[in-house]
């Protein structure tokens, strides 16, 4: 078995076990945008990103969310108060990116800095992704809206909190992840426990 890199953050495999329906989630879901500071435990994160955008066929690169000719262009960055990570669904894991705390760059909302964990979506507009840039762009965005569609559900059946945000000063944050020209944010996700329980 080979060793991790360095800034590399194991997570345990997800259990996917709430109780819920499809339809009682539907039913809980809404946008929130007040959370309580405690941090989202290791092994909801863990599930939580599973839900979002990780594989759900062995054997595969198959995806809990769509994604438009199976591009698979959008990659998920975790922002947490101790460092920020680039979600690394094959081997679903973290691979840190910066040490320190950007919360308060991935919205222009003020909760949005201390949400204890904000995910950031990022789309690949790089040289393989041939054709037209317009129509990659309307593909992306909805492939965006499915996972942090996921994202919304999974909150709603396990009692966290989540508001999707596109009110992004996006170049210092880019800069902040390390992005390549070719990247893009498209939008962001605050999520949390929330402060009133429903």
């Amino acid at each position: 078995m080979s060793a991790s890199p360095p800034g590399t953050l194991e997570l345990p495999a997800p259990r996917m076990a709430s109780g819920l329906s499809l339809e009682q989630a539907l039913a809980r879901r809404r946008s929130t945008r007040e959370f309580r500071p405690e941090p989202v435990p290791l092994a909801r994160l863990s599930a939580l990103l599973w839900a979002a955008f990780g594989i759900n066929r062995a054997g595969s690169w198959g995806r809990t969310a769509p994604s438009a000719h199976n591009r698979q262009a959008v990659t998920v960055y975790v922002v947490l108060p101790e460092g920020a990570y680039r979600y690394e669904p094959g081997e679903h894991r973290l691979q840190q990116v910066r040490a320190d705390d950007l919360r308060a760059l991935t919205g222009t909302q003020e909760f949005a800095a201390t949400a204890p964990l904000n995910l950031v979506y990022v789309v690949d507009f790089g040289p393989e992704e041939e054709g037209d840039e317009e129509e990659h762009g309307f593909l992306a965005g909805a492939d965006v809206g499915c996972i942090a569609e996921n994202v919304y559900l999974y909150c709603a059946a396990t009692g966290l909190a989540t508001v999707v945000r596109g009110l992004i000063d996006r170049r210092p944050l880019a800069q902040a992840l390390g992005l390549r020209r070719s990247q893009r944010i498209a939008l962001a996700q605050s999520i949390g426990y929330p402060q009133v329980a429903d």
